[in-house]
């Protein structure tokens, strides 16, 4: 049967313990800053000339970091791969070729498993680096770049479970992902051919043009029109908000149910003016070739609900709600 915690004071004791653990890592991150130095630019410049993939090898603890960082490379387009030094040894060496680059990850730098694998990586006459926490053990004696991931203690209250290590190694391992993106000269459209699905994806290529309400979702009213018919067009919608337009049908105003609140405390005769009197002129507005988390950004700094979208003539095409972006995974 689970225990269940009912006193108080164990409860506030585990919150205490838990911010503890959440420190510790932090500050074993922020560790790291004072090892940054020439080797940091020594991997930098080995990974650059890289023609091959990053092969990240580790064991344990150690190789699940490895797979996460071999995932940002991948994710920024540098090639790389995880593997195991069991899996090397049985057949998977292969995979690794001449022009390739290593990067061990081992926080003691005596892992037997790269002892091992270490003399046929060194036969290959691979470029190798280690990501580890003893700059001066065994195997980093035998790397050709050593970056120093040690921190002072690991979070867990044995200081025995790679905690702090694991997560001070994959910062310093993100870090060198992104830097190395930054020097290649990485662009957002580069981004995207690396995550054409899911809210990444979205957020880089879905526009506003595809995302707005059209047609009989999209309120709009004549500027000689009352406030009171302006009301009855934004509560067929339920968007709080219509367009205002003149003959030709081009935007000149916007009106929102909080105008109409504002405005009511101070007329009581609002309903029957004119809206063309009362609306909000110039307002902002975006076009449908944007990109709909441009959307977003607008209706957060502005702090509005909604905008009218328009085209190269002004002319009211649409309307897209923050609700439409939250629902899409924009926001």
């Amino acid at each position: 049967m689970a225990k269940e915690i009912r006193n108080i004071y164990e409860k506030t004791k585990i919150i205490t313990r838990i911010k503890d653990i959440l420190i510790t890592e932090s500050e074993a991150v922020k560790e790291q800053l004072k090892h940054i130095d020439s080797n940091f630019i020594s991997a930098i410049d080995i990974i650059l000339n890289c023609s091959g993939k990053i092969v990240i090898i580790g064991i344990g603890k150690s190789g699940i970091i490895g797979r996460k960082i071999s995932a940002t490379f991948v994710s920024l387009g540098i090639q790389s791969i995880s593997v195991l030094p069991g899996d090397l040894t049985h057949g998977d060496i292969g995979i690794i070729l001449p022009e390739d680059v290593i990067m061990l990850i081992s926080y003691s730098g005596e892992s037997e498993e790269l002892k091992k694998i270490l003399p046929y990586l060194k036969k290959l006459n691979l470029k190798i680096i280690i990501m580890t926490g003893r700059p001066h053990s065994t195997i980093a004696k035998s790397c050709d770049c050593v970056i120093n991931t040690a921190v002072k203690k690991e979070a867990c209250h044995f200081n025995l479970i790679p905690t702090s290590s694991t997560t001070a190694t994959l910062a310093v391992g993100d870090a060198l992902a992104l830097i190395v993106a930054e020097i290649k000269g990485l662009k957002k459209e580069d981004y995207f051919k690396y995550h054409p699905g899911g809210t990444i994806g979205k957020k880089l290529t879905l526009t506003v043009d595809k995302l707005m309400r059209k047609g009989k979702d999209n309120p709009v009213i004549d500027k000689n029109c009352t406030v009171r018919e302006a009301l009855i067009v934004m509560t067929k919608t339920k968007l709080g908000a219509t367009s205002i337009v003149d003959s030709n049908k081009h935007l000149v105003g916007y009106f929102t149910d909080g105008d109409l609140r504002r405005k009511l405390q101070t007329d009581p005769k609002l309903l029957d003016r004119k809206i063309c009197n009362i609306m909000t002129k110039n307002p902002k507005t975006i076009t449908g070739d944007k990109l709909a988390i441009e959307a977003g950004k607008l209706m957060k700094k502005y702090n509005c609900d909604n905008l009218p979208v328009v085209d190269e003539k002004n002319h009211v095409i649409g309307i897209i709600d923050e609700r439409d972006l939250i629902l899409a995974g924009i926001l």
